[in-house]
């Protein structure tokens, strides 16, 4: 990466994104936030259409083009048991819709070499109860990401990272929350920043269309009943 570089980054005020802003600042790239959270770019609501517009032409206003956008930004509002359909269709905005959209508004202003990721999370290929509304986003974002990285073929390439436990506040966990997974620890933000950096540069040219999957081999982890003292208990089974 070069300077007079441009990055969009949604959701950059805190945690993974936030991260995800300063990786690109330090290598002398501009970025180009919006979060609902105060900041120093662009405050609001990626789920309202008219936000997205206002965001999109700020940013052309001041760039010529865009070399990345990091569709990060999501919520859960819970699922069958706590989600309303407002809620649901709420979440869905942001973490498909909204980077739809914004890809949609950027599409011809994307310079040579141009490279989208967006932050699935490993929720699309397996769930916890209660989960609908963030796992519903994230497989609609996982999707979204092959079916764009056809429609850009020429102008960008898309992909998506799916991290699995990523500790974003407080003390990285241990013991066997840690021991658990294969590679013996629970992830940091830097581990998604790292991955970001890596789908971004330009010798990952041949990459597109692909799911990153940065979860410490939790998903390839076979767990049945009783095995290494695992013990499933679930109202209503035996």
């Amino acid at each position: 990466m070069t300077e007079n570089k441009v990055a969009v980054v949604t959701g950059g005020a805190q945690g993974i994104g936030r991260a995800i802003c300063d990786a690109f600042a330090d290598q002398g790239v501009s970025v180009c936030m919006i979060d609902k959270q105060e900041n120093p770019c662009f405050v609001g609501d990626i789920g309202d259409e008219k936000v997205l517009m206002a965001f999109a032409e700020q940013v052309l206003e001041n760039h010529n083009g865009i070399d990345y956008l990091i569709n990060n930004a999501c919520l859960s509002r819970g699922g069958l048991q706590t989600c309303t359909y407002a809620d649901f269709n709420y979440v869905l905005r942001v973490g498909v819709t909204a980077p739809f959209f914004l890809t949609k508004l950027f599409a011809d202003h994307l310079n040579p070499g141009a490279s989208i990721v967006n932050i699935s999370s490993t929720r699309h290929i397996m769930s916890q109860s209660d989960t609908e509304s963030y796992t519903a986003a994230k497989g609609g974002i996982s999707a979204l990401t092959h079916a764009m990285a056809v429609s850009l073929a020429g102008k960008a390439r898309v992909n998506s990272i799916s991290p699995g436990w990523i500790a974003t506040d407080g003390p990285t966990p241990t013991g066997v929350h840690a021991t658990q997974h294969p590679a013996a620890r629970v992830g940091t933000v830097a581990d998604i920043v790292h991955a970001v950096m890596f789908l971004c540069d330009p010798a990952s040219h041949f990459i597109t269309g692909q799911d990153l999957v940065v979860d410490g081999g939790m998903t390839k982890q076979m767990i049945y009943h009783n095995d290494h003292d695992w013990v499933l208990t679930r109202p209503g089974l035996d």
